[in-house]
């Protein structure tokens, strides 16, 4: 499947650690290192309210907690399974760690985040030593001069950065052949539940790493499918917000009109306790001057165990049908549902998904090529200054930067004219009009529905550096398109391999999303550790 199908048709969108050959053709479905069991941590599936709870009795300290999470790290992602999915850790982070120590004596707890130890994706700035390369080498060598303004409301909040995530370069959009989870500067991020099987794109990193506990909680960004479907097959859970409720400054772009950041977390509680400390407004960002009440600082007063009683779920039937497995797995969710007391409305089609899809394709490279080139203007001392630059700068550094996989879409998008472009101007107005009020906003009122729900992803597909990804099948496009809001939730495995179920909706409609995947998170519990499996037969 091409990379531009991928975008329409289902989910993207210390030092540096190097690429190494994965072992695809072993057929073996037990762990890596026989004897090791990587589960024997006593941080395993740990939640940030079990954290405070520890922190608070003092049986433990954040300076402690950072450093078994360090020790994790360097025992399951930079040795053991090799996961790759931390590119660099922060050499700061005991430092804060400890800062946040010595204010818990004296008094002083920030909130639910204070000492607890965070990764976040390799496209977010942060104004420290660590450095901000979206995967390349290109940008590498140079920290960004600022925090992104999430960041720096992550450091309001006390938490502890401890590193930053690999992810597929540029956020996959470099590309249509690409290995979800490579990226030059990184290597290839493995899924947890099984090395040889793809971690998918862009917040790879992210996804794998919360997933295999090497940190408490992680952020991932967003374009189509790039929070959703890392969770999903990593089998945690993913928020993806309303377009405008997190900032998006100082985060490297690919679409203004698309773009956001977002939680991955093992429960909805935590993702939920995260999203509501970084929302709000930045003058930065002029898509966060918001109508009042559109946000809340805290959004788990919507996490209700009986949140599915007496709700309307519309079932999006175009996502459904990819593969008998999943579609297995989506019944016995329909079911608990039903049993939780949902009325479930079946058969609901985006009649215009195609057509959305494609204005969506010219909005996304008309955007990237404007948005990164202002982007890179906020960066001093790189050796790229323009995504005309980035192109030159890989075909003099092919060995490294395009030994598996090429830059055609760098170099479609390259080609735009800009954003008074009329291609562009009425691509932006029919993408926005089909996935809104002709898409998700249509559905829910001709039905009067409370959320949809599909598929958020199928299993995990081997990784293979030659042919590029092949995907089975997603549903991020709608929430996608529209900028609306999306949460995917474990909903139980195929042959070992994690497949999730999202919710989506109305823009601004994250309570209602929230109390729905609670419920059916309680009622399921489907979430379990990763098995590091070497691959499955």
């Amino acid at each position: 499947m091409k990379r531009r199908d991928f975008f329409k048709t289902t989910a993207i969108a210390g030092g540096t650690l190097a690429m190494a050959p994965l072992s695809s053709c072993v057929q073996s479905t037990t762990s890596t290192d026989t004897g090791t069991n990587y589960a024997d941590f006593e941080l395993n599936e740990t939640t940030i309210a079990e954290l405070q709870d520890k922190l608070s009795s003092g049986a433990i300290n954040s300076e402690e907690i950072t450093r078994k999470y360090l020790d994790r790290i360097g025992q399951i992602d930079q040795k053991g399974p090799e996961l790759r999915a931390v590119i660099e850790i922060n050499p700061e982070a005991l430092d804060i760690a400890r800062q946040m120590d010595a204010e818990r004596k004296s008094g002083k707890v920030r909130g639910p985040m204070h000492g607890i130890p965070i990764l976040i994706k390799d496209n977010i700035d942060t104004g420290d030593r660590m450095q901000t390369t979206a995967g390349s080498l290109a940008l590498a060598g140079v920290p960004s001069p600022d925090d992104a303004f999430i960041v720096g409301k992550l450091r309001d909040a006390g938490a502890v950065l401890l590193g930053k995530t690999n992810l597929s370069e540029w956020a996959n959009f470099r590309s249509t052949k690409s290995s979800s989870g490579w990226s030059g500067r990184g290597g290839q991020v493995r899924n947890p539940f099984c090395l040889d099987r793809s971690p998918c794109g862009s917040s790879s990193g992210t996804g794998a790493a919360v997933s295999a506990n090497l940190c408490a909680i992680g952020i991932g960004t967003e374009t189509d499918g790039s929070i959703v479907c890392p969770s999903g097959i990593n089998g945690i859970v993913g928020i993806k917000p309303t377009v405008g409720l997190w900032s998006r400054d100082g985060i490297i772009p690919i679409s203004h009109s698309q773009d956001t950041a977002g939680p991955m977390a093992r429960t909805v509680t935590d993702a939920v306790v995260l999203l509501g400390l970084l929302a709000g407004s930045d003058p930065g960002d002029s898509s966060t001057d918001l109508k009042k009440g559109e946000t809340f600082t805290d959004y788990t007063r919507f996490l209700d165990v009986n949140g599915l009683k007496g709700v309307r779920i519309g079932l999006a039937s175009n996502f459904f049908g990819f593969h008998a497995e999943v579609e297995k797995l989506m019944k016995e969710a329909i079911q608990t549902m039903r049993d939780q007391g949902a009325e479930i409305i079946e058969n609901l089609k985006f009649e215009k998904r195609s057509e959305a899809g494609d204005a969506e394709w010219q909005v996304l490279i008309s955007e990237f090529k404007a948005d990164l080139n202002d982007y890179l203007k906020t960066r001093t001392g790189l050796q790229a200054h323009s995504l005309a630059d980035l192109i030159e700068f890989n075909r003099k550094n092919a060995e490294t930067e395009l030994k598996w996989f090429g830059q055609e879409i760098f170099e479609s998008a390259e080609k735009t004219a800009g954003l008074d472009e009329p291609i562009y101007l009425e691509a932006l107005k029919k993408s926005k009009k089909l996935s809104r009020e002709e898409g998700i906003d249509q559905l829910m009122d001709q039905h009067q529905l409370d959320a949809l729900i599909a598929p958020t992803n199928g299993p995990a597909w081997t990784i293979d550096w030659v042919n590029g990804d092949h995907f089975g099948g997603g549903s991020s496009e709608p929430a996608a398109i529209s900028g609306y809001p999306n949460i995917t939730v474990p909903a139980g495995y195929v042959h070992e391999l994690p497949v999730g179920i999202s919710f989506f909706g109305r823009a601004w409609s994250e309570p209602t999303l929230i109390k729905l995947a609670y419920a059916y998170e309680q009622a399921t519990k489907h979430r379990k550790a990763p098995g590091f499996l070497k691959s499955i037969v």
